[in-house]
């Protein structure tokens, strides 16, 4: 994905998102529900209810850019409407975006050494 780099501050919205909404319609969620400026330069992240899709809102310090991702087959991993919004880590953003269950990732075995 294109986008904000590392260390930036990403809010996941719980529950479920109207997919029909655009920059507004998301800036607006970001703003009232999630209590957070939508132009800070925050990474906002919404699913729709069958799961297969999300929006990424950010503002890039010239205007808001918005990423729009459908699996194929399978759903994003997602917390229940319960939990309100929670703070994501950037390589969490990154595994949620390739539908990676960020909150359970499976490391493996750590590298052997070599030598």
């Amino acid at each position: 994905m294109i986008g904000p780099g590392t260390g930036v501050r990403v809010y996941l919205a719980c529950g479920v998102t109207d997919m029909r909404k655009g920059i507004a319609g998301l800036a607006t969620i970001a703003q009232d529900v999630l209590r957070q400026k939508p132009a800070s330069g925050a990474v906002f992240v919404f699913r729709g209810r069958r799961g297969d899709r999300i929006k990424v809102l950010y503002w890039d310090g010239q205007g808001f850019c918005l990423y729009y991702k459908v699996l194929e087959r399978g759903r994003f991993p997602w917390p229940s409407a319960a939990d309100g919004a929670i703070r994501l880590t950037s390589a969490q953003l990154a595994m949620l975006w390739e539908g990676i269950d960020w909150r359970r990732p499976d490391w493996g075995a750590p590298p052997a050494r070599v030598g």
